[in-house]
């Protein structure tokens, strides 16, 4: 079966954020009959769960060398204004059309196609996919990194395949991400008469003024390897329909996305600082940390695999927004590769065929690689 079929099978399967089910029984049917010892199971509870997961294994000779494909089998809803169906996958042309075949259904495809090649004598190779990438990612992939050290299979290294090209295929690739830290800022007020303002505390300016110190830090100037911190307001919330009301709360909500020169704890703490100074509190919800596997024999392996299939070098970056590599890089080492991303998330989601072929050629020889033991020291 081509990496297009594979890849058309998935996309088939109505998988929006958190998927289960016939998605992973598509999965699963791909994997067995390549040796895999398939593991499901659904973790977690409304409203963030329940969530399905999968692990799947082909364990080689004893001793050998552990690489791990993984990803996501999740989307986003398709939204209004697709020319087709987004959930009936359909060849156009040179591309294929429908939801993940972007994010991140053509590379898990690519990645089926992948082990086809990689014959088991080769080493242990894994697949580590959850249905919860798009979403609070609570009950995701860290069960499954719960799962796999439970059963002491962490693998050595691992290759997730968010689309990380930019204008073709190998034009980049992530050795890290930002940190990604959301706090829930609020004042409280009296509510009152706009005109007995001396009856009432109006908690807005205090707001304002709050907001303005926030938005003036300047956290960092980037590192080598990272791009400056940045802070953003992302919502104001008053809750107040009348206009001869003082409102008696006000609300706000920042997101910062941070470099290895800071923790989601210590900006927490920092905003919590200021909200306090202007009468308010603050509440961080820390999505992720920053990470960086340091250039190496792993970035040097995937370079090689790529320029030997497209014949250009991929940049290594950290740009972006974060992605389940925030968890695995807990378990080994772990590098992002895969399509070009300028139509992930949005209508009419398409991959080129002949890249899903490349991709799959590439995937391979990074597996063959790392199973070689080439890139055990990142």
């Amino acid at each position: 079966m081509s990496v297009t079929e594979l890849a058309e099978r998935l996309i088939a399967c109505e998988s929006v954020t958190p998927a289960r089910g016939p998605v992973f029984d598509a999965l699963q049917a791909m994997l067995e009959p390549l040796g895999f010892e398939v593991h499901r199971f659904v973790a977690g509870d409304p409203p963030d769960g329940p969530v399905e997961n999968l692990f799947a294994i082909r364990r080689g000779p004893e001793g050998s060398k552990h690489f791990a494909f993984a990803g996501h089998v999740d989307v986003v809803p398709p939204g209004e204004g697709w020319a087709s169906d987004a959930f009936a996958p359909e060849v156009r042309g040179d591309l294929l059309y429908g939801r993940g075949a972007v994010d991140m259904k053509g590379a898990v495809a690519a990645m089926v196609a992948a082990a086809v090649e990689v014959p088991a004598e080769a080493g242990t190779l894994s697949f580590i996919i959850t249905g919860d990438e798009e979403g609070p990612a609570i009950y995701g992939t860290r069960a499954l990194i719960d799962l796999i050290r439970e059963r002491g299979e962490a693998p050595d290294l691992c290759l997730v395949g968010e689309p990380t090209s930019v204008n073709r295929l190998g034009d980049m690739m992530k050795i890290g991400r930002r940190g990604s830290v959301n706090i829930f800022l609020e004042v409280a007020g009296v509510q009152g008469h706009v005109a007995y303002p001396h009856l009432a505390d109006n908690p807005v300016p205090r707001l304002v003024a709050m907001l303005a110190e926030l938005d003036a830090l300047a956290l960092d100037e980037g590192t080598d390897w990272f791009q400056p911190s940045n802070l953003e307001i992302t919502e104001i919330e008053i809750g107040n329909p009348a206009h001869n009301v003082i409102p008696g709360k006000a609300k706000a909500r920042i997101s910062i996305r941070f470099n290895d020169l800071h923790s989601g704890t210590e900006l927490g703490e920092r905003v919590s600082e200021i909200a306090r100074k202007h009468g308010g509190s603050a509440r961080p919800v820390i999505s992720g940390e920053p990470f960086l596997t340091p250039p190496g024999a792993f970035s040097q392996m995937i370079a090689d695999a790529v320029e030997a299939e497209t014949g250009i070098v991929p940049e290594a970056s950290t740009s972006g927004g974060t992605s389940d590599a925030r968890f695995l890089k807990d378990l080994c080492p772990v590098i992002e590769f895969g399509l070009v991303n300028a139509t992930m998330h949005k209508c009419d989601e398409a991959a080129a065929l002949d890249d899903l072929d490349r991709l799959a050629k590439i995937y391979r020889r990074i597996a063959m690689s790392a199973l070689r033991n080439e890139g055990a020291a990142s």
